[in-house]
């Protein structure tokens, strides 16, 4: 049987069981416990599984975005340490993009007391709060509004990044591992791949808890980033893969 055969009924098994052990592939599939191990280390690598003690489980896959007003009880030490981090590496008179969510708010607060920086963005939290309380320059980039996330999303919001050159873009997901940044709305993809390709730089701002969730629709790979900025709660098996990766991964806390 050749590996994608393999990993296709490895796949097929976990979503009937949720959970299987290494042992009973080993005997279904009629091969060692190290091919199997590598099989189960493929598929994790490109988001489709988890490992756990023993065996292999499903990936956690998210039906729908949260909520701003439910992403702001969560995780909130370890966004604030994201946000500062990443604040420390922005050049003077960049011009950056903050990507909508929670993370690039808690990076918005940290960016208060600049007047040099030019701030695109889709995100109308990050917006109020440089409108309200910095001498930042500000860009939104209009488009479809998404009430529940409090931004912009679609052709639209894409179509005014086109015609930027940004040197730094922090984007933010709901969900990302080995294989790339995932979401469950697809008017967020074009926003996503868009600020990628007008982006001297690309930061991924992540925290732990979001890795190796998958949904719908890959945004962007994980390749395309320079930077990955994450909190000090990423395990120690992701973070061994991670290390191994073309971009820089720097760890928050």
């Amino acid at each position: 049987m050749i590996p994608v055969e393999r990993h296709q009924q490895i796949l097929a098994l976990v979503a009937e069981r949720g959970v299987v052990s290494i042992a009973e592939l080993t005997d279904r599939l009629g091969v060692s416990h190290m091919t199997i191990r590598r099989d189960v280390q493929k598929l994790e690598e490109q988001g489709a599984v988890l490992s756990v003690s023993g065996g292999v489980r499903s990936a956690d896959r998210l039906a729908a975005e949260p909520s701003h007003l439910t992403k702001t009880t969560l995780f909130n030490d370890e966004k604030n340490a994201i946000g500062r981090l990443a604040a420390q590496h922005i050049p003077r008179n960049s011009c950056i993009y903050l990507d909508a969510g929670t993370t690039t708010l808690a990076l918005a607060r940290e960016l208060v007391d600049r007047n040099d920086l030019l701030v695109v963005t889709n995100d109308f939290m990050v917006t109020n709060l440089l409108m309200e309380a910095s001498s930042c320059r500000v860009i939104h980039t209009g488009g479809t509004v998404c009430r529940e996330n409090r931004s912009c999303v679609g052709e639209a919001a894409a179509r005014s990044l086109r015609h930027l050159a940004i040197d730094i873009a922090f984007i933010s997901s709901s969900c990302w591992g080995p294989r790339g940044l995932f979401t469950p709305d697809e008017d967020k993809v074009t926003v996503k791949q868009t600020v990628s390709e007008v982006s001297s730089k690309r930061v991924l701002l992540s925290d732990s808890s979001k890795y190796n969730k998958i949904a719908t629709f890959l945004a962007l790979p994980l390749e395309r980033f320079d930077t990955i900025v994450t909190d000090d709660q990423l395990n120690h098996t992701a973070r061994e893969l991670l290390s191994a990766g073309a971009w820089e991964l720097v760890i928050a806390g």
